[in-house]
C-alpha cells in the first residue's frame, strides 16, 4: 500500500513540481505569502522607473536631461546660418550708418581732446559747466572767425572773376596763338555756340544745386557734430562709470586703468595737434602779414587746418600759400617755400616732441601705418583718428598681450 502512494506521488511530483522555498518566518515555516506569484502588471499603471533613474533623482528631481541639442547636425546647421545672416544684416546696417558713425566717432574724440581743457579750468576752481561753456565757447569763435575770414575773399574773387569774364575772353581772342589755333579749328565759333545753346545753363544749374547740396550737407554734419560733442564733453565721466559697470567686478580695475590712460593719451594727442595747429597759424599770418601777400588771414587759417592732418597736411597748405605769394611775385613765392621748409623743421624736431612729451608715445611706423589705414577706411577723418587708435593699440599689446605671452 505504501509503496502504490510513494509511487503516486512521484509520478505527481513529476508532473507539478514543487514551489520553490520561501523565506522563513518566525516561526520557521515557509511565508504564504512567498508561495504566491507576482500579480500581472495593469494596464493603466504608470511605468516603474529604473535604479539608475531613481539614484538620479537625488540631484535631479525631474530627471537626466537629455543629448545636448548641438549634438543635432539639423540644429547646428540652423544656428550657424542664422550666426551668417545676422553677422550679414549687421555689416549692412554699420554700411547704411556709416556717415552717421563718422559722426559720432568725430564727436566722441573732439569731446575727449577738449577734455584736458575743462579739467584745467576745473583745477582753477571753476566748475564743469563753466569750464565747458567756456571751451565750447572758444570752439564756436573760431569757426565764426573762419568763416568770416574765408568767406568775403572767395566772395569777392568770384564776383570779380565774373565782372572780368568779358575782358578775358576779348583777351583770348586777340591773343596770337589762340586766334591761329581759332583759324584752324574754329574753338571760339563751337564755344558761342555751346553757350548759346542752353546746355551750359542747364550744366551750370545743376553744379550750383550740387553745390548748395554739398555746403547744406556740410553745415548740417558741422552743427551735428557741435551738439553730439557738447553732449558728450558733460556726460564723459558718466559714459565711463557707464561703461566700467558693464566689466565684471575681478577686472574692473585694471580695465579701468587702462580705460583711462588710453582716454589721456587720446585726449592729449588730440589737443596737442589743436595746439600745433595754432601755433602753424600764427606763425604763418605774421610772416605773410610781412610779406604782404594778400589774403593772409584766410591763407594763415587754411594752413592751421591742413595742419591737422598727418604727413601730407602741412605739405598742402604750404603748397597753396606759396602758390599765392607767387601770384603777388617771384620774391615773395621764394620767401614762402623757405619759410615753410624751416618751419616745417622747427615743427618735427622742437615743437612736436615737447607738445607730445607726455601724451602720445607712438613709433614713427605705427605713426605712418595708422594714418595710412584710418585714411583707407575714413579718409581725412581716418588718417586723424587713425594715430591715437594705434597708440591705445600699442598700449594694449604692451600691458595685456605682452605678459600675458610672458606667463605661458
Amino acid at each position: 500500500m505504501s509503496e502504490t502512494g510513494s509511487s503516486d506521488r512521484a509520478e505527481i511530483s513529476s508532473v507539478f513540481p514543487p514551489f520553490p522555498a520561501g523565506p522563513a518566518t518566525s516561526d520557521g515555516d515557509t511565508a504564504a505569502s512567498a508561495r504566491t506569484p507576482d500579480p500581472a502588471p495593469r494596464d493603466d499603471a504608470p511605468p516603474r522607473a529604473s535604479a539608475r533613474e531613481v539614484d538620479d533623482r537625488g540631484e535631479n528631481p525631474f530627471g537626466r536631461p537629455g543629448r545636448p541639442l548641438r549634438s543635432n547636425p539639423f540644429l547646428f546647421g540652423l544656428t550657424a546660418a542664422l550666426g551668417v545672416l545676422t553677422a550679414w544684416l549687421l555689416v549692412q546696417a554699420i554700411a547704411s550708418a556709416g556717415s552717421a558713425l563718422v559722426l559720432i566717432i568725430v564727436s566722441l574724440f573732439l569731446a575727449i581732446g577738449l577734455n584736458p581743457a575743462v579739467e584745467w579750468l576745473q583745477r582753477r576752481n571753476l566748475s564743469r559747466r563753466t569750464a565747458i561753456a567756456i571751451v565750447f565757447g572758444a570752439v564756436i569763435a573760431f569757426f565764426v572767425v573762419f568763416g568770416l575770414a574765408i568767406v568775403p575773399p572767395l566772395t569777392e574773387q568770384t564776383t570779380g572773376f565774373v565782372q572780368h569774364l568779358p575782358e578775358y575772353v576779348q583777351q583770348l581772342q586777340n591773343h596770337p596763338m589762340i586766334r591761329s589755333v581759332d583759324e584752324r579749328y574754329q574753338l571760339l565759333e563751337k564755344l558761342q555756340q555751346y553757350v548759346t545753346s542752353g546746355d551750359l545753363a542747364s550744366q551750370m544749374f545743376g553744379g550750383l544745386l550740387g553745390v548748395a547740396s554739398v555746403v547744406i550737407s556740410a553745415l548740417f554734419s558741422g552743427l551735428t557734430v557741435l551738439v553730439l560733442t557738447l553732449y558728450f564733453l558733460g556726460s564723459l565721466n558718466s559714459i565711463k562709470e557707464t561703461g566700467y559697470r558693464l566689466v565684471p567686478r575681478s577686472r574692473r580695475t585694471r580695465v579701468r586703468l587702462l580705460s583711462d590712460e588710453i582716454i589721456k593719451q587720446i585726449g592729449g594727442y588730440v589737443a596737442g595737434n589743436l595746439i600745433i595747429s595754432l601755433i602753424a597759424g600764427v606763425v604763418t599770418y605774421i610772416f605773410l602779414a610781412v610779406m604782404k601777400v594778400p589774403y593772409a588771414l584766410p591763407l594763415a587759417i587754411f594752413v592751421a587746418v591742413t595742419d591737422l592732418i598727418p604727413m601730407v597736411g602741412a605739405v598742402l597748405g604750404a603748397a597753396v600759400a606759396s602758390g599765392v605769394g607767387f601770384l603777388t611775385s617771384v620774391q615773395a613765392g621764394i620767401a614762402c617755400v623757405i619759410f615753410f621748409v624751416i618751419y616745417q623743421q622747427i615743427e618735427n624736431y622742437m615743437i612736436s616732441p615737447r607738445v607730445f612729451k607726455s601724451s602720445v608715445d607712438v613709433p614713427p611706423i605705427a605713426t605712418i601705418i595708422g594714418a595710412l589705414l584710418g585714411g583707407a577706411l575714413l579718409g581725412i577723418v581716418g588718417a586723424l583718428l587713425g594715430i591715437p587708435l594705434a597708440a591705445a593699440v600699442l598700449l594694449l599689446v604692451r600691458e595685456v598681450v605682452v605678459p600675458r605671452q610672458e606667463r605661458l
